[in-house]
């Protein structure tokens, strides 16, 4: 090319390619790794997409329900969007601010009849404070 406005309009659209393609593959990648979780209701609902083998739901830890077996980690509760709720299974560790009455997110398998979880998340809200610290 022995025009140079010709060669500079050949450089800009090769690097307009070349990060239009960058910034593609950038929104695919975030959009792989984006994870939702979903709701009681839209689970008993079958919303959870098909052929999803895990997933992770949300909620609340409904009171009352967290049961944990003797001489084991396993603990069974109850999850609830205040509209349905979703008996889950876990057997593991939970977090120190797993308890009745808050926000858990699991992640895990549902068998049809109960959330099969292999992590279990606390959620707390904007105002926590570490244990021993005042307000």
């Amino acid at each position: 090319m022995s025009n140079p406005r010709a060669y500079r309009a050949a450089w800009l659209a090769a690097i307009v390619v070349v990060a239009l393609g960058f910034g593609i593959a950038l929104v695919k990648v975030f959009n792989d790794n984006l994870v939702f979780f979903y709701t009681p209701t839209q689970i008993l609902s079958g919303e959870v997409p098909k052929g999803e083998k895990t997933y992770r739901l949300g909620g609340m830890v409904e009171v009352g329900s967290v049961q944990r077996e003797a001489d084991s980690l396993k603990v069974r509760f109850v999850v609830s969007d205040m509209n349905r709720k979703v008996p889950v299974e876990f057997n593991g560790i939970v977090p120190d601010l797993f308890k009745e009455g808050t926000g858990v997110v699991a992640d895990g398998q549902w068998d049809g009849s109960t959330f099969v979880a292999f992590e279990v998340l606390a959620k707390h809200d904007e105002d926590y404070m570490p244990p021993g610290v005042d307000k």
